[in-house]
């Protein structure tokens, strides 16, 4: 099996690819000001450009880890996330409160993923 390291940095990869699993690292908004709906539909929106960016989809995600600032958001996230998901193709999905202690000011959520893409 091979392992591949999509966009790294000093700190860490984008991605990182090992046989036909991709591990996405947590992606969060630029926009830090901007409402749950809006922050989820741009978190999700580099979600799809690092899947298309390695050949896949959406449709071809495993599991997600979604990350609120707080759970008073879930409603709004979910909103969005239902705009976006493939429902013939759901990933699994787990969704939990966090400090985000890391991210920056305004981030109120953080979106990690997994996905199967046979080379």
């Amino acid at each position: 099996m091979t392992k591949t390291h999509h966009k790294p940095n000093h700190r860490m990869s984008q991605a990182v690819r090992a046989g036909d699993m991709v591990y996405l690292a947590g992606q969060i908004p630029d926009q830090r000001d901007a409402a749950i709906g809006a922050q989820t539909t741009e978190t999700l929106g580099k979600i799809d450009a690092l899947l298309a960016e390695l050949g896949g989809t959406k449709s071809d995600l495993v599991t997600v880890q979604i990350w609120l600032h707080d759970m008073a958001d879930f409603a709004g996230m979910n909103a969005a996330w239902d705009a976006w998901v493939d429902g013939d193709t759901p990933p699994a999905r787990a969704t939990g409160g966090v400090a985000l202690a890391s991210a920056p000011s305004g981030v109120r959520i953080e979106i990690i993923a997994t996905a199967y893409l046979p080379a």
